[in-house]
């Protein structure tokens, strides 16, 4: 996979758009079921094993020996069970809490709040706080993703309850927490619960629902994320045995009902009791279990910096039939292909980079190809001196700087100046090792282009 990304690299310094071509790299092995990656706003990557264990990966692909989370003696693993979320709090830099959802040992969902301990790299096992203590009816149709929305509060995806075509119509149940997707206050306490209620939670004062519930019609909706550019929410639900689903609706959009177990996807199962379709919100993409698929994998819609060609672009995966594959905010989808792992979960890092996790045990890292979407057809760019030591001199011919942005051949961003306004630019270069980087130059047109800098 590297030879085709360096042969594009060194070939030109300007690249031209091309159709969507995806990669996966290899950045670290060597776990033990992983089941989430999230960051908690800094370089490190978190790993959540199945078992009960959070580890560290930091960005040279090195894994902490101590994980920085161990409750394994608690969480009740295997199948669809375990610790299968994370998430940081948005002040995690200033109060330290964060958030793990698991099934505990008598097989029911446990979401609680931790703390990190004084040392950064290791968390206090003995700060749990319980949130959410939810009984399962059978062991499959967990949910497990937990995410903090835009507007601050905590979003919390659980499954129907288990067996096969949800027995007890609980997604369709608003008086029960299962099928659906939960929003709650962690910053504050009410009702003797240690969380409050948004006040504009779609069912608050409905004596007929829980408070807590901002969507249901869910199956399974084993990951959905935040798109925070466009302000929407991707949720991807598991079917039955006929088709697997992705939603998106805007994170305003609160109360719908996604539909099951009225529907699968686009289809009636048992539509018995239902409500008219016109009062159901249907999925923008639905693909068949056929072809060796089984289970769908939501991802994100890719933010980072570094390719243009997959900007912009949802990202999900099927766990069986090992493919990759993209949505553009249209619905109009690209399989791009058999990846060789069973891919169970996204995440991104700090820069909004994208990485998958296979179950087996390894993290790799989603690749574009194209890293510019120049149009400079009225400007000539100069970049000088190069090869440089210590400072880089950046003109253009028309139209001003605005954003300037080095990275290394990694993807990672080291140094990043916006709103520059100007035609002529020096920078004074971060200590580097020797060796080759990337300098992207975005205008005030938004054209821009990457420029290769060797470091003397």
């Amino acid at each position: 996979m590297k030879t085709k990304f360096f042969t594009l690299l060194l070939a030109s310094l300007f690249f031209t758009l091309t159709a969507q071509t995806v990669e996966t790299e290899l950045f670290a092995s060597g776990f033990s079921s992983p089941v989430d990656i999230q960051n908690a706003g800094d370089d490190r990557l978190f790993i959540v094993e199945q078992a009960g264990r959070i580890k560290i990966l930091n960005p040279d692909g090195n894994t902490n020996t101590t994980p920085f989370l161990d409750i394994s003696s608690q969480v009740l693993s295997g199948g669809e069970q375990g610790m299968l979320g994370l998430a940081f709090h948005p002040d995690y830099a200033t109060n330290g809490y964060f958030y793990v959802y698991y099934t505990d040992n008598s097989g029911d969902t446990q979401v609680s709040r931790f703390s990190v301990s004084s040392d950064p790299d290791i968390a206090d096992a003995g700060s749990e706080l319980s949130l959410i203590n939810q009984n399962q009816p059978f062991s499959n149709h967990n949910g497990g993703c937990i995410q903090f929305g835009p507007d601050g509060y905590l979003y919390i995806g659980l499954g129907d309850g288990g067996s096969a075509g949800d027995p007890g119509n609980r997604a369709q149940n608003l008086t029960t927490l299962l099928g659906k997707i939960l929003r709650i206050d962690v910053d504050n306490t009410s009702g003797g619960n240690n969380y409050a209620i948004p006040t504009d939670n779609p069912f608050v004062g409905d004596p007929n629902a829980l408070d807590e519930i901002w969507a249901y019609g869910l199956r399974n909706p084993w990951r959905f994320s935040f798109d925070f550019t466009n302000n929407n929410i991707w949720i991807a639900d598991v079917g039955q045995n006929q088709y697997e689903e992705i939603n998106k609706q805007p994170v305003t959009s609160a109360g719908l009902n996604y539909g099951w177990r009225c529907y699968e996807g686009n289809q009636p199962y048992n539509t018995s009791g239902c409500p008219n379709a016109s009062e159901l919100t249907f999925p923008i993409f639905t693909y068949p279990l056929t072809g060796g698929n089984c289970a769908v994998t939501g991802g994100y819609v890719y933010r980072g910096t570094v390719y243009s060609d997959i900007a912009g672009l949802y990202f999900y995966a099927d766990v069986c039939a090992q493919t990759i594959s993209t949505i553009d905010d249209q619905g109009n989808n690209i399989n791009h292909g058999v990846f060789n792992g069973s891919w169970v979960s996204f995440g991104e890092d700090n820069n909004k980079e994208l990485y998958i996790a296979d179950i087996v045990g390894s993290i790799h890292k989603i690749k574009g190809t194209v890293l510019s979407n120049p149009d400079f057809s009225n400007t000539t760019v100069t970049v000088y001196p190069n090869p440089v030591q210590d400072s880089l001199n950046i003109e253009l011919s028309t139209n001003k700087i605005n954003t300037l942005i080095l990275f290394d051949l990694k993807g990672k961003q080291l140094f990043k100046e916006e709103n520059v306004n100007t035609q002529r630019k020096t920078i004074v270069l971060p200590q580097l090792e020797k060796g080759v980087y990337l300098l992207k130059i975005v205008t005030n047109r938004k054209a821009t282009i990457i420029k290769k800098i060797k470091v003397l």
